[in-house]
């Protein structure tokens, strides 16, 4: 039975503004080096301008030989221009996840940016006035186009991305008052539903590197700044997984 590792390396919250063009082409250059994939878990742009994307999609362009998958942030959406955002990455080879699945090497990825509203028992519940009703659909409508996304993979190895955290483990460390703006249960509950090889978000840029779902999957928080800290010869999650023959697509 033969054998095949893909390396991946997973990042959230670069914030790409206009004067970042250039300082993250180290970082960018050492993800193509070394991993196969590179996983982006939102907020790629700081003011979600198309310029923004441009100039980073020019950077990645530059820097990155490796294939490119993500979601995007909130950072994406303050300006409304998120639509075009997406088109503008995905133009220059990203692959853009919002509901979808995508299968690159072998491995495949299931992706939505997610919505805020607490974890657990304290949960946000849509009763009251029509504006908390409407905050609470979207972080479910974000979970049913998680749960979609989900069905849909086939291989050995399955990813998750998101921006915003399915659990609370990976948020804690932040301001307890902003935890429920951070993530929501309500994505942790399709995931638990599939068989998953990891989970990866960003967000919670002080909050906890690694968790778990309730049925044992991995959550690792990406955010550049917590990695920065975490491990600063290598400002990113690394992770390797194995595919037998079965699972290695066929040319």
């Amino acid at each position: 039975m033969s054998e095949r590792v893909v390396r991946l390396a997973a990042l959230a919250d670069i914030h790409f503004g206009k004067n970042s063009v250039g300082s993250l082409q180290p970082l960018f250059t050492q993800i193509s080096q070394c991993a196969d994939i590179f996983v982006l878990a939102g907020d790629l742009t700081d003011y979600g301008l198309p310029e923004e994307a441009q100039l980073l999609a020019k950077d990645l362009s530059v820097a990155v030989r490796i294939p490119i998958v993500s979601v995007l942030g909130n950072h994406d959406f303050e300006s409304g221009h998120q639509k075009e955002v997406a088109e503008i990455l995905s133009a220059s080879g990203v692959k853009v996840l919002d509901g979808e699945a995508c299968e690159l090497l072998g491995v495949s990825f299931a992706g939505v940016k997610g919505f805020a509203g607490g974890f657990g028992q304290r949960v946000l519940a849509p009763w009251g006035e029509a504006t908390v009703k409407l905050f609470v659909r979207e972080a479910l409508d974000e979970a049913l186009k998680l749960e979609s996304a989900l069905s849909r993979l086939r291989t050995q190895h399955r990813f998750a991305i998101l921006h915003y955290s399915p659990i609370q483990a990976t948020v804690e460390g932040e301001p307890l008052e902003i935890l429920p703006f951070l993530g929501c249960s309500r994505l942790e509950e399709p995931l638990n539903r599939y068989p998953l090889t990891a989970v990866f978000h960003g967000h919670a840029h002080h909050g906890s590197y690694e968790g778990k779902t309730k049925s044992g999957v991995p959550v690792f928080n990406v955010a550049h700044s917590l990695m920065q800290r975490r491990t600063p010869e290598r400002t990113f999650h690394y992770q390797e997984v194995i595919l037998t023959d079965e699972a290695v697509p066929k040319s």
